[in-house]
């Protein structure tokens, strides 16, 4: 059986975004409802992981240990929700340093897939940016808009020109695993339980 994977970006689809970077745990905080969102596409038998940009880290403006704090504290109150992130992959770059990690490039995706050993041709990839779309789209995931965070701009617009083909738009993360959870292929393939 195929694992059921859905990729999420971070800042501004999970927790709050700021024009002046998430430098803290303090400064992290989740949006309302994403943390249940996880929880019950876990519960579904979803894994769910994540794909950011930190070139908040590449700047200087916070270092790995800052940024490890914040990632405990999701964990912390994800786990509180009944719910769980299996593993975050992030681009520690600055745009001037031309990684191939750093979205729209696909770099985090092709990292995940090979993580995973699977194809992410297919795979549900969330995010609230153009930059999310389209390095999930270079790999062939099905994408996802949420109107939090950076996406909030498009709220009663209509999807930009240079949004990949198929993208759905959603109000926010909930909205996502709701509908996520009424396809007949999230439940299809996992009768049984959880992946482990």
């Amino acid at each position: 059986m195929q694992t059921k994977l859905v990729i999420l970006d971070r800042d501004g689809t999970i927790n709050q975004d700021s024009d002046d970077y998430v430098k803290s745990a303090e400064e992290w905080i989740p949006l309302p409802g994403a943390l249940e969102a996880i929880a019950r596409l876990n519960h579904a038998g979803w894994r769910v992981v994540v794909a950011s940009n930190q070139s908040g880290l590449g700047r200087g403006l916070f270092d790995v240990a800052a940024l490890n704090a914040m990632h405990t504290k999701m964990h912390k109150l994800l786990a509180a929700a009944g719910g769980r992130v299996d593993a975050v992959f992030y681009c520690p770059h600055s745009p001037e340093e031309s990684c191939n990690c750093r979205k729209p490039l696909p770099g985090l995706f092709e990292q995940i897939g090979e993580r995973y050993g699977m194809d992410l041709k297919g795979v549900h990839s969330v995010g609230d940016s153009l930059r999310d779309l389209q390095a999930g789209a270079a790999v062939g995931c099905a994408t996802h808009l949420v109107l939090t965070g950076k996406g909030e701009k498009l709220i009663g617009q209509a999807m930009p020109a240079d949004v990949p083909p198929g993208t759905l738009a959603h109000a926010d993360l909930g909205e996502f695993a709701e509908w996520l959870l009424a396809q007949p292929e999230a439940n299809a393939k996992n009768k049984t339980g959880g992946v482990a």
